[in-house]
């Protein structure tokens, strides 16, 4: 079943053209994956399929509900947007907990994904006051603690070390296991290898490429990184 929906989408900043007909189809139990270079355009499309902003042009829609429907769509996903931190003034317990009455979800959760992080001793500290690290493992913890259908994760893997990037690594796989859907925006292509079983490709706002690694090798041998350069070379 087709659980992310994105046709003709283009979208202008001013003259800058940042986005130019997208089309993209993600079906539930995907671990989909967009990658390019920075400034591709990566971002912006996770935005407007996240109800951040809305496109120019083009329809786009989540779990069957439009995107320009912000709030809808916001209630049925999770999302770690890139380089978006907590809230300085509330500690950690407190943005989860926020979190939870945003989402109108009880809080028995919060200890679970605290402890999962590793963050249960810092509980009580502003996150002001947290290593880059502890704000990006509470902002994933936001992100899982409603138990979403679709996750949108932009570069959910900064700032974490070599222990909890394995341990992020393997609840996602598991998550996915589970009938559940990923929207993993990167530049960081051992990714696709290791978590995608569908990828895009983009570049100065045009899908170069889409489908399986498979499906986009010219050759039995060619690697990932050879796929990449060209076809983020061909547009």
């Amino acid at each position: 079943m087709q659980v992310i929906h994105a046709e003709n989408i283009r979208k202008n900043f001013g003259d800058f053209v940042a986005l130019d007909n997208i089309n993209i189809d993600v079906k539930s139990g995907d671990f989909f994956g967009l990658f390019g270079p920075n400034g591709a355009g990566k971002t912006t499309i996770l935005r407007i399929m996240t109800g951040q902003i809305e496109p120019g042009s083009g329809e786009a829609s989540v779990l069957g509900t439009d995107v320009k429907n912000s709030v809808e769509v916001k209630k049925k996903i999770g999302v770690v947007p890139e380089y978006e931190s907590p809230p300085s003034f509330l500690t950690a317990e407190e943005f989860l907990s926020f979190v939870c009455r945003v989402r109108n979800i009880d809080t028995k959760n919060i200890e679970y994904w605290l402890s999962f992080f590793d963050l249960s001793k810092k509980k009580k500290t502003l996150c002001k006051d947290l290593s880059k690290g502890m704000r990006q493992k509470l902002m994933l913890a936001s992100a899982f603690i409603h138990k979403p259908e679709i996750l949108f994760l932009d570069e959910p893997f900064i700032n974490l070390d070599p222990i909890y990037q394995k341990k992020v690594r393997e609840y996602l796989i598991d998550y996915v296991k589970n009938g559940n859907t990923i929207f993993l925006c990167s530049h960081i292509l051992e990714i696709a290898e290791k978590l995608c079983n569908r990828i895009a490709i983009i570049n100065n706002g045009k899908i170069a490429g889409n489908g399986t690694l498979d499906e986009l090798r010219k050759r039995k041998d060619e690697s990932l990184e050879e796929i990449f350069c060209r076809l983020v070379e061909d547009v």
